[in-house]
């Protein structure tokens, strides 16, 4: 990619004040460690106010013997992106250029980043 994907990279983008928006999911219980322990490097800024977090939990689709949990963290004052990025993942049908499009803007890449990801980045089993 021409350009810094912001993947393992979001704490640092976040405290730069580059990146607005970090979304993570996870089947609850079946986490990987090393997600727990940078989860955590994010609340210890949580919890000194520079950050803003907030999680859900909910039942799998299709496995209600599972729940997943998705954290959110913004950048004060961008709190607004959680509920924009719910209602598009909540969205119904088919998932198009145009939430992909959205996607990235909530999370803060720049257009003709977003531009690149949709003509290049993607693999045929993403689109």
């Amino acid at each position: 990619m021409p350009y810094l994907v912001h993947t393992n990279r979001e704490l640092g983008l976040m405290l730069r004040g580059t990146k607005p928006l970090a979304y993570f999911m996870d089947i609850v219980g079946q986490e990987p460690d090393i997600c727990i322990r940078y989860w955590r490097m994010f609340d210890r800024h949580v919890a000194e106010g520079r950050l803003t977090k907030r999680e859900l939990i909910e039942p799998c689709p299709g496995a209600p013997q599972l729940e997943y949990r998705m954290l959110f963290y913004t950048l004060p004052g961008h709190e607004w992106r959680i509920d924009a990025m719910l209602a598009l993942l909540n969205e119904s049908g088919a998932w198009s250029d145009d939430r992909e499009r959205r996607f990235g803007e909530l999370l803060g890449y720049e257009t003709w980043q977003i531009d690149h990801w949709l003509t290049h980045g993607r693999s045929p089993t993403d689109a």
